[in-house]
């Protein structure tokens, strides 16, 4: 049984409407070009195909991407208009569905059976496995290195909080950008299921992300770690394998699992 702390009914407003659906897409799209741009000027030094490990944020939201995309199928008749030969049933008998709205008797709420009601294939599981996993990761991960002072040693002279110009993307729009992963990673996950298999994946994955980031503090040839503006730290590394671990368990606990 799971726990997700956005209702079902609240997510399927957001699911089965093609214009939310639309902004959430393109929000994710321009969220992901930003997230790139942040980290573009130390990627040449990154191996390209080590780059999904590399750029967390972009990452987290293009999984997440993926998975909201899964709904375009099921919305795209009612985004373009039903089409003109389906039969007219505006004077039909309204009946009374499961969750309480009224349509017109004969017809079917083909949006929703296919979108939140159907049955999740393999694929799509391990998708959206992952995309829970980064987005909680990824957005307690930002809060731990921005917010903590023990793993801030730059605190100081404080390279982050403030309300300047710099502070106010660099700090301000970071955190809560990020805090905003978390609620997509509950809505993302009315979409999927998992499994202990790919749980116990996702986590081995997460780690092996958090190794490349910080090997070198403990004397691996990786240092893979986010462009932040102070050295990292045991701490921050230690913060980091604690933030996969409450991925993983939010994962557990936000997809319907077997």
């Amino acid at each position: 049984m799971t726990h997700n702390p956005l209702s079902r009914s609240l997510a399927r407003f957001y699911l089965t409407t093609p214009w939310v659906v639309s902004l959430l897409l393109v929000g994710n799209g321009v969220a992901f070009l930003v997230g790139v741009r942040y980290y573009l000027d130390t990627m040449a030094s990154v191996p390209t195909l080590l780059w999904p490990l590399y750029g967390d944020s972009p990452t987290a939201l293009a999984l997440a991407t993926l998975v909201l995309a899964t709904t375009l199928p099921a919305l795209s008749e009612d985004f373009w208009g039903v089409d003109a030969a389906t039969p007219d049933r505006s004077r039909d008998p309204d009946v009374t569905t499961s969750d309480g709205s009224r349509r017109s008797a004969g017809t079917t709420d083909h949006t929703t059976d296919s979108v939140l009601d159907r049955r999740v294939p393999g694929p799509l599981a391990v998708l959206s496995t992952l995309a829970v996993v980064w987005l909680v990761e990824t957005g307690v991960w930002t809060a731990v290195a921005l917010n903590v002072p023990l793993v801030r040693p730059d605190l100081p002279v404080d390279l982050y909080v403030g309300f300047d110009d710099d502070s106010l993307w660099a700090y301000w729009g970071i955190v809560l950008t990020h805090l905003a992963f978390l609620a997509e990673a509950a809505l993302v996950a009315h979409l999927g299921r998992t499994t202990r298999r790919l749980l116990g994946g996702a986590l081995l994955l997460a780690l092996v992300n958090d190794l490349f980031d910080y090997g070198a503090l403990v004397g691996l040839p990786t240092a893979g770690h986010p462009p932040i503006r102070y050295e990292p730290t045991l701490l921050l590394a230690a913060g980091s394998v604690a933030t996969s671990l409450v991925g993983v368990a939010a994962a557990s606990i936000l997809l319907d699992g077997e």
